[in-house]
């Protein structure tokens, strides 16, 4: 007899060991620093900046939009596979048990967010409305566990509708009613809250009958949404472990490849260098995560106020950059031909020390950059020589006892 409960608790059994599996990687004794440090640094800037928070400044509107998205992006987490289009098919009639404990797992999984942003918000919350009780934030924090709720429910029945539009339109029509909810909720105009309320109750019951005019389940939709989250899960992943269920993706960016072929000499010693610059520029997130680190950490570099903190933070970008890039080494690790290569191996370990030494040298100038900017001349030349420096003893050193 086939019992969908039980099923779903051996799926949500191996789906908890992979993920936890990965996990270890990610959250190992580098990121781990680094993550305290950051989160350190940004708590102890965060404090100062509260105490000349001006009277004028927009808390309720950024805490509306940023919980308005929150619980609006609530994704349903099923936990399915490719072969279950065919073998589960048949018993979609037995299939309560399972989605309901895939919604509460949708539920939970998801807190954390809640009670983070929260958390992060709540120091906030206080120094612009120093007058209201801990009892009103904590009734905020329920109104958004209902949300949350509400709208999780609501994006689970959407998913039986087969029309693209029709869901993309009631998606917008919730945001823009919870960041409103939100909204008039922190400024105290608890009336319009209300009002805003019963008018997300009335999409939220039409949801419902819409649903319920589907004919049944949407398992192509299902199981695509589940494999793009995992895949976007590997993608991460394999930024600091081998992922073999990462599927590759490749992206033409026909103009960087080009301005970068011309600069490689068309000889057998240059090989591994073709290989690893192609890579970086199509393959996978390297180069929009090499994007997203620069601009992160320049951000950094120019709201923080003390120099030496910029120059750490600086540092510490770098650090993460060549940490993450190392996993280039091992991105065409299943693919045979590399081993036919006649070409010595420890002219790839070259290769690749340098293109990572080169890309630290122009995250390191266009760090230098941002200090020029702001008109900080001991922090532009502090950056350029202590960024230089670090980046030849780490790779040298650290990445090349890495590279096997």
């Amino acid at each position: 007899m086939f019992n969908s409960h039980e099923f779903f608790m051996k799926r949500f059994r191996e789906h908890l060991k992979e993920t936890s599996r990965y996990l270890r990687y990610i959250f190992n004794g580098h990121i781990a620093f680094a993550m305290l440090f950051l989160i350190s640094a940004l708590a102890y800037y965060y404090q100062h900046w509260l105490t000349v928070l001006p009277e004028n400044f927009p808390t309720a509107i950024i805490m509306g939009i940023v919980l308005g998205i929150v619980v609006s992006h609530s994704p349903v987490r099923t936990l399915l596979k490719e072969p279950d289009l065919v073998f589960l098919l048949a018993a979609e009639q037995k299939m309560g048990a399972y989605f309901r404990n895939a919604l509460i797992y949708s539920y939970v999984i998801q807190l954390y967010i809640v009670a983070l942003v929260l958390a992060v918000f709540g120091p906030l919350y206080f120094a612009t409305f120093p007058d209201r009780l801990g009892s009103t934030y904590l009734l905020t924090f329920i109104v958004v566990l209902v949300f949350k709720l509400w709208n999780l429910v609501a994006n689970w029945w959407m998913l039986k509708v087969h029309d693209r539009t029709i869901r993309y339109t009631d998606q917008l029509a919730r945001l823009l009613l919870n960041i409103a909810v939100f909204y008039f909720l922190i400024s105290g105009e608890i009336l319009i809250a209300v009002i805003t309320t019963i008018l997300f109750v009335i999409i939220f019951m039409y949801d419902l009958s819409l649903s319920r005019k589907q004919a049944g389940l949407s398992w192509e939709l299902l199981l695509e949404k589940d494999l793009n989250r995992m895949q976007s899960f590997y993608r991460f992943a394999n930024l600091f472990t081998d992922v073999p269920h990462l599927k590759s993706r490749i992206k033409p960016r026909h103009w960087l490849v080009s301005f970068v072929e011309k600069r490689i000499p068309f000889e057998h010693k240059y090989t591994y260098d073709y290989l690893y610059r192609i890579t970086f520029l199509r393959g996978g997130d390297y180069l929009s995560m090499y994007i997203r680190l620069i601009i992160i950490g320049g951000l950094f570099i120019y709201f923080i106020p003390n120099v030496w903190m910029k120059l750490a933070f600086a540092i510490l970008f770098l650090y993460m950059s060549c940490f993450q890039m190392m996993t280039l080494y091992q991105h065409h690790r299943v693919i045979m031909w590399l081993d036919l290569y006649p070409v010595e191996k420890e002219s790839r370990k070259r290769a690749l020390m340098k293109w990572l030494y080169q890309l630290a040298i122009v995250q390191t100038i266009l760090f230098s950059i941002v200090f020029l900017i702001i008109q900080s001349y001991l922090g532009f030349v502090s950056t350029l020589a202590a960024g230089l420096l670090f980046s030849y003893v780490f790779i040298n050193g650290y990445v090349k006892q890495k590279l096997v």
